[in-house]
């Protein structure tokens, strides 16, 4: 299999998995990567020839370039989504990001739409997503669809360095070093989201207390200090890919 080959089955099985877990529905969302050394993208295509985002193939995975067209596809029927740009700025702004996730998950939209915040009410239980709550999640106010450069750019402006933006009324995009990380942080939001629906509907969320938050803070620091020591290419890191790998035979057909 060639670099590419793998790189577009790499998106695909990403896709898979995001859509197996429901974190969104049919043809809606998508997962990119950035093909290394090069000023082009893998994006999920859209058209009437896809099979939605459960069911993507590599082959329903095309090229396009940081213009947002089409450079290169496999089969007819295929077209670049409307919202690429989401994708195209982000690459365009960051160079060390490799994959750029978009998705609908439910729950996440619902706090967006009700204005509230996603607090850290647990600690052990998932530390990945309780980190995302002591750090300030940024949200893109637009529920548009982000179908221009001005628009995208404007997305990837509010979401800055962050690894993970909300979008109200709309769903999240996730961006990260790799197809997988960027996969599993956009997993990670989705079960932070249902926590705090869930411990709303039961009564009053309380968080966890200050010194816990920042025993989260120190356990970030030494797990982004050792990825970023251990980081080779557009791969995700030991933890991360072992995760991975759990998701990938949980979602398997």
């Amino acid at each position: 299999m060639s670099d590419l080959a793998e790189l577009s089955e790499r998106v695909a099985q990403a896709c898979r998995v995001l859509g197996r877990l429901d974190l969104t529905e049919a043809a809606t969302g998508h997962v990119s990567a950035r093909i290394p050394g090069t000023d082009h993208i893998l994006i999920r295509a859209r058209g009437p020839e896809e099979l939605g985002v459960r069911y993507t193939t590599a082959d329903q995975v095309v090229e396009v370039g940081m213009d947002g067209k089409l450079v290169r596809t496999s089969a007819a029927g295929l077209e670049v989504p409307i919202e690429v740009f989401i994708h195209t700025a982000i690459y365009r702004r960051r160079p060390e990001i490799n994959s750029v996730v978009h998705v609908h998950p439910p729950t996440v939209v619902l706090f967006t739409i009700c204005n509230k915040p996603l607090l850290p009410l647990y600690g052990a239980f998932d530390p990945s997503s309780a980190q995302m709550a002591i750090n300030d999640i940024p949200t893109f106010p637009r529920s548009i669809l982000v179908s221009s450069p001005e628009l995208g750019d404007e997305l990837a402006t509010i979401m800055g360095k962050s690894r993970i933006c909300m979008m109200r009324g709309h769903g999240i995009t996730t961006a990260s070093s790799s197809i997988e990380e960027a996969s599993l942080d956009a997993i990670h939001l989705n079960t932070l989201a249902t926590m705090n629906y869930r411990a709303h509907m039961l009564g009053t969320p309380i968080p966890i207390p200050p010194e816990e938050q920042d025993a989260l803070r120190k356990m970030e620091a030494r797990a982004s200090g050792a990825a970023a020591a251990a980081a080779r290419s557009d791969r995700p890191s030991g933890r991360a890919a072992a995760l991975w790998r759990y998701y990938c035979a949980l979602t398997a057909d």
